[in-house]
């Protein structure tokens, strides 16, 4: 090593010199990964979109690029009253469509609001509060609650078939209310249930000196501090009954029909019209992508919340 006046000796490694260039290996590798895993993840959902566009020959030689395997066209669109060049004029398809979509959205919001109010004052109390229920406590509880998704659908398809014809709920959008928010309840109690252990239960003692009741702790100390968790859950309840088919497909007839009992009809003589079941998928598809680009925020404070206290 050479040292000369007014410079200073090179004092570097090869382990200095190797340590960046693993970094760099390790992050092409992680970020490669990442890249592949989206390509797998949204890849379904660039078939179904460019399906749409898509006339029979298309389908059957599975041309996958637009405008380099096959010229896009309105054909799944404009069978369901959907294309530029219909939508403006009558469509009987249109009209039921609209029709299913109201019911998917007046049946998955509603469930999904009355599981989040119900959830979260179940798990609230399981949280704060210690029960006995015979041999079972707070975790057996929840548990319980839990082990309710365990029970396969088809299992419940007779009893609730005889249950709906007696109390007339069949082929009601009540009907499917009332199922689904017992369908999506149990995930909603375990996931507020973690949310409010998250939150001190210091705050809600400090506010009860303060003189707030138990009920106004909730409302004004544990609710605004649960809303992300709150949100999260519901957008969850919501993807779990937009996408239920047993249920309305059984349960249902003509009036409470929802999106994915039509999408599962695309069928005819000539076998499944995939460009018309494309294009329903896409248009069902939609409302859910739209909520959870602008409640993203909500969901990775739902996630997250409760790491650090």
């Amino acid at each position: 090593m050479t040292v000369t006046a007014g410079t200073l000796p090179d004092i570097s490694t090869d382990d200095e010199v190797e340590a960046p260039r693993k970094f760099d290996l390790s992050r092409i590798f992680i970020y490669g990964a990442l890249s592949l895993w989206t390509v797998v993840c949204l890849f379904p959902i660039y078939w179904t979109i460019t399906t749409s566009f898509k006339v029979a020959k298309d389908v059957q030689k599975g041309a996958i690029v637009p405008w380099l395997d096959y010229t896009p066209n309105w054909l799944g669109w404009r069978s369901l009253g959907l294309s530029p060049d219909t939508f403006g004029r009558p469509s009987t398809v249109r009209n039921e469509f609209m029709g299913r979509f109201l019911n998917s959205v007046i049946t998955s919001v509603s469930a999904s609001l009355l599981a989040v109010l119900i959830g979260s004052l179940a798990a609230y109390g399981l949280s704060r509060f210690a029960y006995r229920i015979g041999w079972m406590r707070n975790k057996d509880i929840s548990f319980f609650f839990l082990s309710q998704l365990i029970l396969p659908p088809v299992v419940l398809a007779l009893p609730f078939l005889a249950l709906y014809r007696e109390v007339a709920l069949l082929d009601s959008t009540i009907g499917l209310i009332l199922l689904y928010t017992l369908m999506v309840l149990p995930i909603v109690i375990w996931i507020m249930r973690d949310q409010f252990g998250g939150i001190p239960i210091e705050l809600e003692e400090a506010a009860l000196v303060d003189g707030l009741s138990i009920w106004g702790a909730f409302f004004r100390i544990v609710l605004p501090l649960a809303a992300p968790g709150m949100v999260a859950a519901f957008i969850l309840a919501l993807v779990l009954c937009w996408n239920e088919y047993f249920f309305a497909a059984l349960l249902t007839a003509t009036h409470a029909k929802t999106i994915p009992v039509m999408v599962a009809s695309q069928t005819g003589s000539q076998g499944i019209n995939w460009w018309s079941m494309a294009a329903l998928s896409c248009a069902a598809i939609a409302p859910l992508v739209v909520i959870g680009i602008f409640l993203e925020r909500y969901i990775i404070k739902g996630m997250t919340a409760g790491s650090v206290k």
